[in-house]
């Protein structure tokens, strides 16, 4: 007997309910998650700064949370894949509250290797990504992209609020042995360890397992939710390659010009308020239309959005890169990289999750993040040694060449269409969250 599946049976006629309470309960751990996150990315490099008495090891911190998001995303995905949604989100909460506990440590006793802590904190990252999926684990396969988009919009709240808590947060610690810079990551571990809390109370039944137990006896067998089943899964999709790529060239191309756009402001003389006015603008670009971009993936399909994404990200490049002193139009190019950004993102994640069959998308959706989170960190810091060897220009230039091979690819799907031998015959009656009113599973839903 499988004791992780649920006790009762859930009916198609019960999906509709159980999807709506799955996705409030995702969208208020997004809040609650995204509260604590942003503290990492704006404090990380000041407590390395501090605790290291060295500005040559403040990208140490940062680097360090998001290699941790990358190599937490396949050990979370392999349990997610065995065990369900909730064992891995709550996991991935109480790790993230360690790391920010080990962050807090580090300052009080003034050690930097106990910063690196920062690599459990990013556990926090990870999780946020894996809900996305899991709101489209119970959707219906033409509303996949606005459960997944309805869920990366929730962040939007707790992106705002996080940084603006940080500095009461830490007064609160005014006068203790915790400095006042540290004081925030005490306030993100109550935070992540609530969020946990919350997962692991409400997220009944874990919608994972219930799509798993709808489907045809059979289908659900170990080895086709291995990690290797993951990957074979995406080496026979060509539309599972494709939605990889989206997700992994759109965050890179996004992550290597936003992380030097403060250091070019800054050689254009633009003071730390307008910097923080320009990122607020990218970040409100990235989250808030969203259910935008899920609305159109799943009314135009997931290509179309993709399409979107390339000329998004490819405007961005080009206002960004050729933007000078004019803080105007910088502001505007990161705007346009958060759009694209944000298109590329829901888009590929609904396309990857039609593309391969059930078993198997947890290990898929896992190595996905792991992919993108790998690139990004490379982009990252390879866009420091393009700034500083030729120029934020060509750092744009770079960024656009990313999104060749993606438009390729994207418009090599448009005029070839999905192959039933490579990516499976899509299901034409396909309603229910894993394929079909009966949940028919081993055949993916592909939406172009």
């Amino acid at each position: 007997m499988n004791k992780a599946l649920p006790a009762s049976p859930v009916t198609v006629a019960d999906l509709p309910a159980l999807q709506r309470r799955t996705s409030a309960v995702l969208i208020a751990s997004q809040i609650l998650g995204g509260l604590g996150v942003p503290i990492g990315i704006a404090l990380a490099p000041v407590l390395a700064t501090e605790v290291s008495g060295s500005e040559a090891l403040s990208g140490l911190a940062p680097t360090a949370s998001v290699a941790g998001t990358a190599l937490l995303s396949l050990p979370l995905a392999a349990l997610m894949a065995s065990r369900g949604r909730r064992p891995g989100l709550v996991l991935a909460y109480l790790i993230g509250a360690v790391g920010a506990s080990l962050v807090v440590l580090a300052t009080v006793v003034d050690n930097f290797p106990l910063l690196l802590g920062m690599a459990g904190f990013g556990a926090g990252s990870s999780a946020g990504l894996q809900a996305r999926f899991a709101a489209a684990d119970l959707a219906e396969p033409d509303r996949r992209g606005r459960a997944i988009s309805t869920v990366i919009w929730a962040t939007t709240i707790g992106s705002v609020l996080g940084p603006n808590i940080a500095a009461p947060a830490g007064r609160a610690f005014h006068g203790t042995a915790v400095p006042e810079t540290a004081g925030p990551f005490v306030w993100a571990a109550a935070v992540f360890l609530l969020t946990g809390l919350v997962v692991a109370v409400l997220l009944r039944p874990d919608p994972l397992l219930t799509a798993r137990a709808m489907a045809p006896a059979g289908s659900q067998t170990a080895a086709n939710r291995s990690l290797r089943a993951g990957l074979a899964a995406v080496r026979a999709s060509p539309m599972a390659r494709l939605a990889l790529v989206t997700v992994a060239v759109s965050h890179t191309a996004m992550v290597s010009i936003m992380v030097m756009t403060p250091v070019h402001l800054g050689h254009h003389g633009a003071d730390l308020q307008l910097i923080g006015l320009v990122i607020s603008g990218h970040i409100a670009g990235m989250y808030a239309f969203s259910p935008v971009m899920g609305w159109l993936a799943d009314r135009f399909g997931r290509l179309s959005v993709i399409g979107l994404a390339v000329g998004l990200l490819s405007c961005a490049a080009l206002l960004a890169g050729t933007a000078g002193a004019g803080h105007s139009r910088t502001a505007a190019g990161l705007f346009l990289l958060g759009l694209g950004w944000s298109a590329g993102l829901v888009a590929g994640s609904a396309l990857l999750t039609d593309s391969v069959p059930q078993p198997a998308r947890a290990a898929v959706q896992g190595l996905s993040d792991l992919t993108m989170n790998s690139a990004a960190g490379i982009g990252g810091a390879v866009a420091g040694v393009i700034v500083a060897h030729w120029s934020y220009s060509w750092l744009n230039v770079t960024g656009a060449c990313l999104l060749l091979p993606l438009a390729a690819l994207a418009l090599r799907r448009v005029f070839t269409g999905p192959s039933a031998a490579a990516d499976g015959a899509p299901d034409s009656a396909a309603t229910g969250p894993a394929g079909g009113a009966s949940v028919a599973a081993e055949t993916p839903d592909v939406r172009p």
